[in-house]
């Protein structure tokens, strides 16, 4: 991919992978987004919450020199839910979506994504969804670019916005 960056490696999450690395990668990818007002809950999750979060499907990180730069978790059609669509049974997703802020927009971000979505399809899901802020405009632009379509809207309990629900057919 052009501009993808040197020496980066995109793995499952290993048990040799330090959670509070995770963690800041997440707070320092969303800091834009805090900035502008939105609670995400990568923006301020601890330690304990990035766990219980990558218990409920499969992290995948992207390694430059020993740390941790991307990350991305998939969650197959038994693992998606929380809303109409989510629950839906051949609908997969994906969450807790991030670049390092110094790596964004050179192709990484679009590695992550490419994987997520072939998983899906090798696990059988017909379409993979995620969820975003709707006054993140320029996030859902880039989904919509990428072949995603607006599905719902949605307002979890954690968040201080409403969410848009996107999802691609695969």
């Amino acid at each position: 991919m052009s501009g993808f960056p040197d020496n980066i490696i995109i793995r499952r999450l290993g048990v040799e992978d330090s959670l509070g690395a995770l963690t800041s990668l997440l707070h320092r990818a969303y800091a834009g987004l805090a900035s502008q007002g939105l609670r995400y809950l990568a923006t301020h999750q601890s330690e304990e919450v990035t766990r219980d979060r990558i218990s409920q499907g499969t992290c995948y990180v992207a390694v430059k020199s020993d740390q941790i730069v991307g990350t991305i978790l998939f969650k197959d059609t038994g693992q998606t839910s929380g809303c109409s669509w989510y629950d839906r049974p051949e609908v997969a997703s994906l969450a807790q979506f991030a670049v390092e802020p110094g790596l964004q927009a050179q192709g990484l971000g679009r590695q992550l994504i490419t994987l997520v979505e072939e998983t899906a399809v090798r696990s059988g899901a017909k379409e993979i969804a995620l969820d975003t802020a709707e006054p993140a405009t320029h996030l859902v632009s880039w989904y919509t670019k990428l072949g995603y379509r607006f599905i719902e809207y949605a307002q979890w309990g954690h968040t201080n916005y409403r969410s848009v629900i996107l999802s691609k057919i695969l």
